[in-house]
């Protein structure tokens, strides 16, 4: 097996596309990630093919400071694929913080990656993927309607956005990156707010489309706002709308809550795969 390393994402494109379009819903994280490198908006990423006999046997991608993304394409040689991956990640002294990737191959990954530098691991993320062709026409909805943020929303979803990662447990982004992403968010039109009487009660965003189709994420009612139905309508109404462009759309869960997991499959949401982000710790000694 040849490990290859990329520094031309079009290069490593060639080689990821036809593999990434044959799965494109559960390959959706790692296609999105893709465009948007070829796109110029990340620095310094990580690419790279595994490969034996001209056959890509696995693809691994990573935008620091964001998790190392794994596909294993020969799922009858997992072992040895991730033998050749971990030793190279070694050797080239790769710095990481977490993996994300389907389910089974993160553990095998973290399992191995134990045994070669001792590192433990936690989860950070339990999420089931969802896939939308058609929205439930009967689903009755709350009272407002959708508009595009504008750039006098930015203070409020800055504001959420903290609020968001806060409720999800994740890392807390400084104010000034917030504001950046928010900037960019809102100037690429890819926030949508839910409006009843006047007033922004909800919102979620699209992001990494593909060939095919679009995620939908950063779903967000505040905590006042909650148990109104707002978050399942604003999910519908605007999933009808992306699907005008897109053929499909996907979004991620959290396993462990069961409420929003049921409002997404009361939309049309269908589950078909399960991923995790395993984070690296080091092993406390006595």
């Amino acid at each position: 097996m040849e490990f290859t390393p990329y520094k031309d994402v079009h290069e490593f494109a060639l080689q990821a596309e036809p593999i990434l379009a044959e799965k494109e819903d559960v390959y959706s994280l790692f296609f999105g990630v893709l465009q948007a490198i070829k796109a110029g908006r990340y620095d310094n990423p990580f690419m790279a093919t595994i490969e034996e006999g001209g056959q890509v046997l696995a693809l691994i991608q990573m935008t620091p400071p964001h998790p190392l993304n794994l596909i294993i394409v020969d799922e009858k040689r997992v072992e040895a694929i991730l033998d050749v991956l971990i030793g190279e990640l070694v050797e080239l002294e790769i710095e990481m913080s977490s993996v994300i990737s389907l389910k089974s191959w993160a553990y095998r990954f973290v399992a191995k990656w134990q045994e070669q530098t001792g590192m433990g691991h936690q989860l950070l993320m339990d999420q089931g993927l969802y896939r939308l062709d058609e929205v439930n026409e009967a689903l009755q909805p709350s009272p407002g309607s959708w508009r595009l943020a504008n750039e006098g929303d930015c203070s409020l979803i800055e504001g959420w956005f903290t609020i968001f990662e806060e409720d999800t447990g994740l890392p807390i982004t400084p104010l000034e990156d917030v504001k950046k992403r928010v900037a960019t968010f809102v100037g690429e039109r890819e926030v949508f707010l839910w409006q009843h009487e006047g007033k922004v009660v909800s919102m979620m965003k699209k992001a990494r489309p593909t060939q095919h189709g679009v995620t939908v994420s950063f779903v967000f009612t505040p905590h006042e706002e909650r148990k109104k139905g707002y978050a399942r309508t604003i999910v519908a109404a605007c999933s009808t709308e992306l699907l005008k462009n897109y053929d499909f759309c996907v979004l991620y869960t959290d396993l462990m809550n069961p409420t929003s997991n049921k409002i997404y499959q009361e939309i049309g949401y269908k589950r078909i795969a399960d991923s995790v982000q395993l984070g690296f710790v080091v092993p406390e000694t006595n």
